[in-house]
């Protein structure tokens, strides 16, 4: 149980030079950046709020999924 705690670690980090990148032409959309050898998520329509972070391997684990459409609502629908 106390190594489940140590993982749930809450990250903090200073994203306020960060160069994010979205992945369309709509700056409003979700946003990434890679600062400090981690990745950062945030909402690009409200660039002060609260960014989401993210270790390289829950990044790995993320972008595994979403390629093999862990996350499309077709396939929940399935399940």
């Amino acid at each position: 149980m106390a190594a489940q705690a140590a993982d749930r670690r809450k990250i903090e980090l200073d994203v306020s030079g960060a160069e994010w990148q979205s992945a369309g032409d709509d700056p409003t959309g979700v946003q990434i950046a890679f600062v400090d050898g981690c990745i950062a998520m945030r909402n690009g329509a409200e660039p002060d709020g609260p960014a989401l972070i993210f270790t390289p391997a829950e990044w790995r684990a993320f972008v595994l999924g979403a390629r093999d459409g862990e996350f499309d609502p077709a396939r929940q629908e399935k399940d």
